[in-house]
């Protein structure tokens, strides 16, 4: 009797433990289930916030290409002479003439621009004198040795655009700003320093084209005066309101973008 107790007894002991090793697998399975829900659904969010993160990042690079792609032909030298079109719409550029200064240390240092924070607008002092004329003077410096001057943009009588500098290059024209703006030089028929109407309209086209690129608006135009107090350009510091209105020009193109 004694015998039977306790083999009954191990039996039971055997079915209970067989009973809590299938309870313990039982909550393994599910435990193991949740697991690879929570690592489901935790993939899913990551993968959700890289595309959304992608496709804020492709946003960004796009706009940040369209600077660097309008911009683009205007950077590197190319052989000889070339001319870049016309482009249409409000912040299309004008037609440019590219016609760059050789690297030397009077004109065109090759000192890398890095950042552009604002245009600067100058007159070139010289009246009557043609883009061509002023772009070959910035080019002489460099066996006269006479001064360090020179802009990335002349804008002639007939409104022309010359440019001399690639635009990841400072040039020499506003002093300590050199090293964040581009500049614009431009042509004038008399000493007054007033720009005539091919003149003006074709810099109004440029420097919004260039606000449009680097994305500025005409807060960030200034004249080299705003920066050394220097009376340049001479018309349009003595007469507040045209400067005014320059930039408003400027800035009725950018609206229309």
């Amino acid at each position: 009797m004694g015998a039977k107790k306790k083999s009954q007894k191990k039996g039971s002991l055997h079915k209970a433990v067989k009973k809590l090793q299938k309870k313990s697998r039982q909550r393994k399975r599910k435990l193991t289930g949740w697991n690879r829900l929570e690592l489901a659904v935790t993939l899913g969010v990551l993968l959700l916030s890289f595309w959304i993160l992608s496709v804020r990042m492709s946003v960004y690079l796009r706009q940040s290409d369209k600077h660097l792609e309008n911009a683009g032909e205007l950077l590197a030298d190319a052989e000889g002479d070339r001319v870049l079109p016309e482009e249409d719409g409000p912040c299309g550029r004008p037609e440019i003439i590219q016609k760059f200064i050789a690297p030397n240390q009077y004109s065109r240092s090759q000192i890398p621009l890095q950042k552009v924070k604002g245009l600067v607008i100058h007159y070139v002092a010289n009246p009557g004198s043609s883009a061509r004329d002023n772009r070959d003077y910035f080019e002489g410096l460099k066996d006269t040795h006479t001064a360090k001057a020179s802009s990335h943009f002349i804008v002639g009588l007939s409104g022309e655009v010359i440019q001399c500098i690639p635009l990841d290059e400072i040039s020499y024209a506003s002093n300590q700003r050199n090293k964040d703006t581009i500049s614009i030089e431009c042509c004038h028929p008399d000493a007054g320093g007033k720009f005539n109407d091919k003149t003006y309209d074709t810099l109004v086209k440029l420097t919004a084209w260039l606000c449009d690129t680097y994305g500025l608006d005409s807060s960030d135009v200034i004249r080299h005066y705003d920066v050394t107090g220097k009376m340049c350009p001479v018309y349009y510091v003595k007469n507040e309101d045209a400067w005014v209105e320059l930039r408003k020009n400027i800035q009725k193109r950018l609206d229309k973008r």
